[in-house]
């Protein structure tokens, strides 16, 4: 359960930043993509950083507590819960305690609470919802931290690149970042120069050849 794991250099998370989950979900070859329900509480928030993988009980929320003890500043915990989404495995208090550790984020695919005071808080979070029933601590659930967790049809490795916003969460392994930031950026401005055409009144069909037949 170390968190000495290998992360994204400083110099490629200061690039990644800026691209949309959207375009380095595309860029990479359409992978990544965590299942769609995840959302932020606030769709104008984005997160942007290496994932701390956790796997805790269903309907229990004590292997986050764990996380938060364990996880390295600048950290996004990406959790999976075994499925049960209704609970409330997150709130206010632990975004407090996330905050002053100096995490990145939350992704979690199951529910939190506290919704509103998190998003006044500013600390991203990304869920399937917001529940307000409460969690359980089973201390004899081995859970883990730090290890390979699927989320969806993903497996997330510790030290993957997570970026998030407001069309949801993509991880891109931490081994294909440089080339999914070179091919993003390269998309961007693709998308660019065809956005200037496209302004002049020519359409995607005459652009691509896609006319009927």
């Amino acid at each position: 359960m170390s968190s000495d794991f290998a992360r994204p250099s400083a110099a490629e998370l200061a690039a990644a930043a800026s691209i949309s989950a959207s375009t380095i979900h595309e860029a990479a070859g359409k992978i990544g993509a965590l299942p769609a329900p995840i959302k932020p509480l606030d769709p104008k928030i984005t997160v942007c950083g290496p994932a701390f993988t956790v796997r805790g009980a269903p309907g229990d929320n004590l292997w986050l507590h764990h996380a938060l003890d364990q996880a390295r500043p600048g950290d996004v915990l990406v959790v999976n819960v075994g499925g049960h989404y209704e609970a409330g495995y997150w709130g206010e208090v632990m975004t407090v305690s996330a905050q002053a550790r100096g995490l990145a984020g939350l992704v979690i695919n199951g529910c939190v609470r506290d919704g509103q005071a998190m998003v006044d808080l500013g600390f991203p979070v990304f869920a399937r919802g917001t529940c307000m029933r409460g969690t359980e601590k089973d201390h004899n659930f081995k859970g883990d931290l730090a290890q390979p967790l699927p989320m969806g049809d993903v497996l997330v490795n510790p030290g993957d690149l997570v970026i998030g916003d407001g069309d949801g969460v993509v991880v891109i392994p931490r081994e294909q970042v440089g080339d999914a930031i070179a091919a993003s950026n390269a998309r961007d401005a693709r998308e660019v120069e065809m956005m200037e055409v496209l302004r002049t009144g020519k359409t995607t069909v005459e652009i691509y050849g896609w006319e009927l037949k």
